[in-house]
């Protein structure tokens, strides 16, 4: 009777953990042979209190969920007017009042730390308010036309979102 209620705790203990901690992942597809795929974690906060500039510092790299997201791209893209070859990177935010920062580094270390020295590019995200605050921080892809989409990323009360752009 004792194992079995120690086996319990520990898996109640256990799931909730692991299940907070469950990679989510993003999908643009550009056409049928060209995909830029992103995974993250799927971090939640309470939005009864500010969590930006605060939990969240503003101005930092933040990696959501102590881990960076990585993106896998099959085919080269561009983001604000920069390529991006063939390859898989980390990517991180730099949260600040009213706009944010996309940093896409060719480290593929997913530990959490981050180095400037491997930094591929910095790119401005555009930013917008969300009618209602989003308690788990989400990426998701709208796609514009056949060979751009829209990196979305939801979080609190604010959006910030970028275009890629399949290469020609």
């Amino acid at each position: 009777m004792t194992r079995c209620y120690i086996f319990l705790v520990a898996i109640c203990l256990f799931v909730p953990a692991t299940l907070a901690q469950a990679p989510a992942t993003a999908v643009c597809d550009f056409d049928s042979s060209a995909q830029l795929a992103v995974q993250y974690q799927a971090t939640s906060v309470h939005t009864s209190k500010p969590v930006f500039g605060h939990d969240i510092p503003y101005n930092k790299v933040w990696a959501p969920g102590g881990e960076p997201m990585t993106m896998f791209l099959n085919h080269e893209v561009t983001v604000d007017g920069k390529n991006i070859p063939i390859g898989a990177y980390t990517m991180f935010v730099i949260p600040a009042p009213n706009k944010w920062t996309l940093i896409i580094s060719r480290n593929t270390d997913t530990s959490g730390k981050y180095d400037e020295s491997k930094n591929l590019l910095r790119v401005p995200m555009q930013w917008g308010e969300l009618s209602s605050p989003e308690s788990v921080f989400s990426i998701y892809f709208a796609q514009v036309t056949p060979g751009q989409c829209t990196m979305r990323v939801d979080l609190e009360k604010s959006r910030a979102w970028v275009d890629f752009k399949k290469k020609q």
